[in-house]
């Protein structure tokens, strides 16, 4: 049962968020995602090492990232009834110990099968840790908070990235300078990655949540795991959507534009490893480039977006995040190219409020259920996609340019290079800028419905 609403005279955070019990159940979120953006960037780093050069790295990063998104994909629906049967606060603990001690494992794989089948491990628990805190926050938050508490968790799950890739680029710069075996590359990160895991195991032990019933337990145990729910969102999702102009728009953006920008997380390592010259440092500065992007947008779209007509503000988001990553993958200047990232990023977030606010207002309450399903589940299918195509298309764009040019051109008497991740980076603005197109062209369709 939820608690009641906080008094008028309670505490500034209390009245914020609705509870002490939330404001700490937040913080451990905070702690979580840290960790769970910190250890992303590592594993990146650790499989492009293992990898080796240019189109070995590119293949290793594409293996190792895909487990990370497969378990959200299958347990999308199943994870829930798991977290049902179990005491939730010591399946987080549990997630949290097993993370911490999985992280820890990583500086001393030296296989790549090993770091992948790591990979899949923490994401695992990922999953299972996930929905086990969204089930506990009605317990702890009144309802007149929980559209608060959403918004509060969105920002722990996505303001932490830029924290992260700041953190991580640190990291890995002070690692760089110290003449320490253990401490070399992303060891440091890592290690930093499991202490935050065992710091949140902490704070959940100590939150005062009161255990469900055995009774309710049991009757959890008697529903069904359906491991093919999320592909039946999906088949129904894109029935509606082929029906459905302004839904199809969003979609279409959304998904085609998690493609062409889902490949700069993992061809970032490389991107700043061959083109720009940085390592690992250069790569966290990128990511945090997007994160602080994506926290912009979002802010800056949220306060404008009464104003703006939000169809042609989500095309034009949309076709900046696709224009600004060609923009950052012809530079190899640092500064240019976070610069561009940044552009990135703010079409990214802007897409992303408008995508959401266009569905609330376009989609009736009966179907809202289902086309939120479906958008998560083709977010998740377009990811997976985007990570395991994009590293591979570099590495085959990578052959080709040496077989063909010798991975330089001339244009207009200025030689550039063309190794495979640029013409890769290329690719994926090309996509972007085509999902505008796409989107822009089914909201036209919508318009001319109206009008008839």
């Amino acid at each position: 049962m939820p608690p009641p609403s906080p008094p008028a005279d309670a505490a500034r955070h209390v009245r914020l968020f609705g509870s002490h019990a939330f404001f700490r159940l937040w913080l451990v979120q905070v702690v979580s995602a840290f960790g769970d953006w910190l250890g992303f960037l590592a594993i990146i780093a650790v499989a492009g090492d293992l990898g080796g050069e240019d189109a070995g790295a590119a293949a290793a990063i594409s293996l190792v990232l895909i487990p990370r998104i497969l378990p959200g994909l299958f347990l999308a629906s199943a994870g829930g009834v798991i977290v049902d049967r179990l005491n939730r606060k010591h399946l987080m603990v549990t997630c949290d110990v097993a993370r911490a001690g999985l992280i820890l494992l990583v500086p001393f794989v030296d296989s790549l099968l090993l770091l992948v089948v790591l990979s899949f491990l923490i994401e695992i628990a990922t999953s299972l840790w996930a929905p086990a805190k969204e089930a506990i926050v009605p317990n702890v938050t009144p309802a007149s908070h929980l559209t608060t508490a959403n918004s509060l968790g969105l920002v722990a799950a996505w303001g932490t990235a830029p924290v992260a890739a700041v953190a991580f680029a640190g990291l890995a710069a002070v690692a760089d300078g110290v003449s320490i075996d253990w401490l070399a590359g992303p060891d440091l990160a890592l290690g930093v990655d499991s202490l935050t895991f065992l710091v949140s195991a902490v704070l959940v032990w100590t939150l005062p949540i009161v255990a469900r019933s055995k009774e309710s337990r049991q009757a959890a145990g008697e529903r069904r795991l359906d491991f093919a729910a999320s592909f039946r969102d999906l088949r129904d999702g894109w029935s509606f959507i082929r029906t459905t102009p302004v839904v199809r728009a969003v979609l279409v953006g959304f998904g085609t534009g998690m493609i062409g920008g889902g490949m700069l997380v993992p061809l970032g390592e490389l991107f700043a490893t061959d083109v720009v010259g940085s390592g690992d440092a250069g790569f966290g500065l990128l990511m945090f480039a997007l994160g602080l992007g994506v926290a912009l947008g979002v802010s800056l779209v949220s306060v404008l977006q009464r104003r703006l007509p939000h169809d042609r503000a989500f095309v034009t988001s949309v076709a900046l995040g696709g224009c600004s990553l060609l923009t950052a993958a012809s530079l190899d200047e640092m500064l240019l190219v976070f610069l561009a990232v940044v552009g990135v990023g703010l079409g990214a977030g802007g897409m992303y409020v408008l995508g959401w606010t266009i569905l609330h207002e376009s989609v009736e309450d009966d179907l809202r259920g289902r086309v939120f399903a479906s958008l998560y589940v083709v977010i998740r299918f377009c990811v997976l996609l985007a990570i395991g195509l994009g590293p591979l298309l570099a590495s085959g764009l990578d052959l080709a340019s040496d077989a063909l040019v010798d991975g330089r051109i001339d244009l207009l008497g200025v030689g550039i290079e063309v190794p495979g991740v640029r013409l890769a980076l290329w690719t994926a603005g090309g996509v972007i800028v085509w999902a505008a197109m796409l989107a822009a062209a089914s909201f036209r369709a919508h318009h001319r419905e109206e009008a008839r």
